[in-house]
């Protein structure tokens, strides 16, 4: 009466096969097969219990037999009935084609379109996934985790890897055609002027071209200072002919003492008249950059030869040669001062992450939008996997991998259908006794 699992080697009407057995099959197997017995050993006892009473009560036999003969029969239905329901489930009973059984070999692609549904309506929402990410603490776990300073040296090494496997891999002369064909003429469209005098104004306004003017000191010191000679050569050069050498070298000295007091204000003197002249100077350049259309013609003019220059090519070739061998030494030497500096700020950053509560918030807020807007423009996608996973099954070995892991569970609604029905036989039996 019970039909087994179909065999592995089970014929295939359509679709692919299903994916392998996990480990836990032959249990899961044995399993069934056990609570199959017990049910289906239950089914026997309560006909036999039925025959027996149902004959000796048509012997003679005491009146209570046509209780235990009304429970049995009882019984009987309610095991048979919940058979057929189980079985219908998986395949035909008894391989007989009634309808509405064999539900999942026959509806397994709308059980699966509608588990889709199921999915991308109740677990896919928008509030499910925000109230999910936000118990789960991101910020806190990646500041604790990149806060150790092993971890945050992974990350930078990882990302070297593929950042100096990328820079590898580019082809020169495409990079080549592409600044070529695709930078330069951008380049080229744009009027320079006002770009670089708004750039000059940016630069004044944050104050950053003294930090140049204090380059060019620090460097035109350290250099009179490593050669005077070399100074009071070129100042004596300079004298007229009929001065007595003398005479030179006294002025030239004289003016290498003031050259070195000079520089010494300038460097100390954030004030220093110099140092306002050349801000009123940049400053006014700027301003002619962006509202001198003469002065705009002339840098588009230069603009002009220096592109059109047979040399800019080859510039190009040579700055992006030099910029990959730089790349490529910064991201493949662990030493280096950008991976190094790299895994230091990115360790506290995660300590900072893990110990202000703002900047968590701040990110978990980042990692919730992120999430909500991934899942609302894919959701459908997303869940589209179970409907098409299940609908490329081959049916009647979906109905055979499904059972077995659900099956156990149904035989104990065989189970309980041959008691409760014993139990609601004895009780009509019992009442119609009573009343008639």
């Amino acid at each position: 009466m019970d039909d087994a699992v179909a065999p592995e080697g089970a014929s295939h009407d359509r679709g692919t096969a299903f994916p392998r057995g996990t480990a836990d099959e032959p249990g899961l197997r044995q399993g069934l097969r056990r609570m199959r017995l017990i049910a289906t050993g239950l089914l026997v006892a309560v006909v036999t219990v039925y025959l027996a009473a149902q004959g000796w009560r048509s012997h003679g036999g005491p009146a209570w037999a046509g209780y235990v003969a009304a429970a049995a029969e009882a019984g009987v239905v309610g095991a048979l009935a919940d058979w057929f329901a189980v079985t219908a489930l998986f395949r035909h009973p008894l391989g007989l084609p009634i309808p509405h059984t064999a539900i999942i070999p026959h509806r397994k692609d709308a059980l699966g379109r509608g588990l889709e549904n199921f999915v991308s309506t109740h677990f896919l929402a928008e509030d499910v996934i925000r109230e999910k990410i936000d118990g789960i603490g991101v910020s806190r776990r990646v500041g604790i985790w990149l806060g150790e300073p092993a971890h945050a040296e992974r990350v930078t090494t990882e990302v070297a890897e593929r950042l100096s496997a990328a820079i590898a891999g580019m082809n020169d002369e495409l990079v080549g055609e592409i600044v070529e064909k695709a930078v330069l003429p951008r380049i080229v469209e744009r009027p320079w002027a006002g770009v670089l005098g708004t750039a000059l104004r940016r630069v004044l306004d944050d104050r950053l071209h003294h930090r140049l003017v204090d380059v060019l000191i620090v460097e035109i010191q350290d250099w009179l200072v490593r050669n005077p000679e070399t100074f009071v050569r070129l100042v004596r050069d300079q004298a007229p002919a009929w001065t007595p050498q003398w005479l030179d070298e006294a002025v030239a000295a004289k003016a290498y003492d003031k050259a070195l007091e000079a520089l010494a204000e300038l460097r100390t003197d954030p004030d220093h008249r110099i140092r306002q002249t050349i801000d009123r100077f940049l400053g006014d350049f700027a301003g002619r950059l962006v509202a001198d259309p003469g002065l705009g013609e002339q840098v588009e003019q230069i603009k002009q030869r220096l592109l059109g220059h047979p040399e800019v090519g080859r510039a190009v070739s040579a700055i992006w040669a030099t910029t990959r061998t730089i790349l490529l030494d910064l991201t493949t030497d662990p030493q280096s001062t950008a991976r190094v500096r790299a895994s230091s700020e990115l360790a506290a950053f995660g300590q900072r992450l893990a110990a202000d509560p703002v900047l968590a918030a701040t990110v978990d807020r980042g990692a919730a939008d992120l999430a909500t807007r991934a899942v609302g423009r894919y959701k459908g996608d997303i869940a589209a996997i179970i409907g098409d996973t299940v609908a490329s099954w081959e049916p009647a070995e979906t109905s055979r991998r499904i059972e077995l892991h659900v099956g156990r569970d149904l035989q104990f609604i065989r189970i309980n259908g041959t008691v409760v029905g014993a139990l609601v036989g004895l009780l009509i039996h019992t009442v119609t006794a009573l009343v008639f």
